[in-house]
């Protein structure tokens, strides 16, 4: 290559050009940089740390325990299995290996209360027959843990009162269970029906909530709390207390026992009730353990409707509202019920908040469940306590 003169022609060009360049590109003072500084996006957000998990311990080891409850913890943030508490030896230790939880932390129903010595239980959940949540709710309590109760809360409202009380003593937190409290689709129908008016007053709530159960199965057992108002009929209720946010006034109701049928020598087979609010809504609810799978609400307004089918399924819900002579469909992300009740507990107790679904909100069922039998039983109104 050969050197050029300061004075060529072509390297003068080449210098102007280049001071052009530089001339163009200067910065102003008002400009805004065309970098980050730092190499950072000025809107960049950094994550942050996760929560802390509590620590769950799981009563009893049944079929809902295993199959919707332990799978959810994978989708908590702030849960996580360090215990469990069984009658099963050999079965709680395969669950505590499928899930990582220390074979140390195994306990029965006769050391029960030897959790109040373990740290890394900050929460016990519930999952035991109904006629035991009274019992090891209280126990749980008063070992200075917090509790998740499966619904119904117990079997008699003065068992819920108990509750209550024990865990005011031990100034520990008490929810109930209510896992579609806590998913998109019933709070959206709450919504809609109680905030936003979306189908105007409401008249009427019709609810079901059918399935075919096989014996032996506790719900079929008396002794155990059994009953199918207890066990499905209660999503009804609640649902119809949820929707209108007022407590029934009175119930009426009628129970079919067949006798040719001895799945049925204890409980109910079917059990069709009606709550009377104060407003004037009437609430047309019915249950049964013989029927084809059937889990559906709908809200009739002076306007219109509020659809949901299913709506006490552990997934797949639909819900729908019907104005005029359009009805649209709602469409929301799913998220798994468990795992969003247990979350909302976990971070209730880390920031000493009340949670959505407490004592009172058990009891208030019980107290209508109560209700119900005595009006199946006599043929006449009863008044609901309060």
């Amino acid at each position: 290559m050969t050197d050029r003169s300061p004075d060529d022609p072509t390297r003068r060009a080449f210098l102007a050009a280049g001071a052009t360049l530089l001339a163009s590109s200067a910065v102003n003072a008002d400009d805004p940089p065309l970098a980050p500084p730092d190499k950072q996006p000025p809107d960049l957000k950094l994550p942050d740390p996760p929560p802390k998990k509590l620590g769950w311990a799981v009563v009893g080891l049944g079929k809902l325990a295993l199959e919707e409850v332990m799978p959810a913890f994978a989708a908590c943030r702030q849960s996580r299995p360090t215990a469990l508490v069984s009658g099963h030896p050999d079965k709680a230790k395969r669950v505590a290996a499928a899930y990582g939880v220390d074979p140390k932390k195994i306990y029965d129903y006769g050391n029960y209360d030897r959790i109040a010595d373990d740290p890394a239980i900050d929460i016990v959940y519930i999952i035991l027959p109904n006629s035991m949540h009274a019992e090891y709710t209280v126990r749980g309590l008063r070992a200075g843990k917090h509790v998740l109760c499966e619904k119904p809360m117990a079997v008699t409202a003065a068992e819920c009162e108990q509750m209550i009380a024990a865990g005011k003593d031990a100034k520990r937190k008490l929810m109930v269970a209510y896992r579609l409290r806590y998913e998109p689709f019933n709070q959206a129908a709450i919504e809609l029906c109680r905030k936003e008016r979306a189908v105007g007053a409401i008249r009427t709530i019709a609810a079901s909530n059918c399935q075919d159960v096989t014996a032996p199965n506790i719900r079929l057992s008396k002794a155990l709390g059994g009953g199918p108002v207890e066990d499905i009929g209660i999503y009804c209720l609640n649902a119809a207390r949820y929707l209108t946010g007022e407590e029934p006034a009175e119930v009426t109701a009628v129970a079919h026992r067949p006798k040719d049928d001895p799945r049925f020598r204890e409980v109910p087979e079917s059990v069709a009730f009606t709550l009377r609010f104060p407003s004037g809504v009437i609430a047309n609810c019915d249950c049964s353990f013989a029927a084809a799978e059937s889990r559906r609400y709908r809200v009739h307004g002076a306007d219109g409707f509020v659809d949901m089918d299913p709506a006490f399924s552990y997934r797949g819900l639909r819900l729908s509202v019907l104005k005029g002579d359009r009805k649209s469909e709602l469409k929301l992300t799913e998220v798994n019920h468990f795992a969003a009740e247990m979350d909302h507990f976990s971070e209730c107790v880390a920031a000493d908040r009340p949670p959505r679904t407490p004592g009172e909100e058990g009891l208030a069922d019980v107290r209508v469940i109560e209700a119900t039998a005595e009006a199946a039983r006599t043929g006449r109104a009863v008044a609901v306590k309060r």
